[in-house]
């Protein structure tokens, strides 16, 4: 029987370019809120829902269950809201970063979960960012939840390897999405500065972060690591003195 697959936060973006090449492979339940999934695919159903409710991301991993066997979770879903030690209360901040965690967390307990009570391997990818390692100036909830996230995909990894569950992190860069597109709308000169940050001089596209998802949702022998998939950017040095 064909496999399928949850992806949370799939309504848009990087999100749906991962439903769309999983579904090329089985069936996939998008878990987002009501109302954003704005397009339709013969193999791909919304449960419509908070990714962080262990009640409905249960409801999502019983739907694809019902339609094939469950083999790959993606944790996808993210909350973009900046917010800093200087100027906003402490309070705020945790409720951001433990809103973004959250539902990595809730994405990884179900899965594994529903892993061990069919007795069968299965995958897990959590989307993390190149900010986890180098963050950008104003975005410390953010960055800060997602390095949490790869640490959770590595003890994830750790704990549940020897139950045949592999676990994996996507750390992107910069991608062209619908809200990379309002960025650059906003910012006359984005598209010269995106090429000096990545090496190979541009963005990426949704569908190579779909591609590499699916690789680690694959059958395979990777587990517990962090790819980066950001042309580069977390590796490059920029340097007054570096030389054309």
């Amino acid at each position: 029987m064909t496999a399928s697959y949850v992806v949370t936060g799939a309504a848009q973006g990087v999100g749906r370019a991962v439903a769309e090449r999983l579904a090329e492979d089985g069936p996939v339940i998008v878990l987002d809120v009501a109302g954003r999934l704005d397009w339709k695919h013969d193999r791909v159903t919304l449960v419509s829902g908070d990714a962080a409710d262990p009640g409905t991301a249960r409801r999502a991993a019983e739907l694809a269950e019902s339609a094939g066997p469950l083999a790959g979770w993606v944790n996808n879903a993210a909350i973009f809201r900046d917010a800093g030690l200087a100027g906003s209360p402490a309070a705020e901040i945790l409720e951001l970063i433990t809103a973004n965690l959250a539902m990595a967390v809730t994405g990884c307990h179900t899965a594994v979960n529903h892993f061990l009570a069919h007795r069968r391997p299965g995958a897990i990818v959590n989307v993390s960012s190149h900010q986890a390692q180098r963050p950008v100036r104003g975005a410390l909830p953010y960055a800060t939840a997602k390095a949490a996230i790869e640490g959770l995909t590595r003890a994830v990894a750790v704990d549940h390897g020897p139950d045949g569950i592999r676990v994996n992190a996507v750390a992107l860069g910069s991608i062209v999405t619908g809200r990379y597109d309002e960025y650059r709308a906003a910012h006359p000169g984005a598209d010269a500065d995106m090429a000096a940050l990545h090496p190979l001089g541009r963005p990426g596209t949704a569908r190579e972060v779909a591609d590499a998802v699916a690789f680690l949702l694959a059958p395979g022998f990777v587990s517990g690591a962090i790819i980066p998939v950001d042309g580069g950017r977390s590796v490059n040095g920029p340097d007054p003195e570096a030389r054309p």
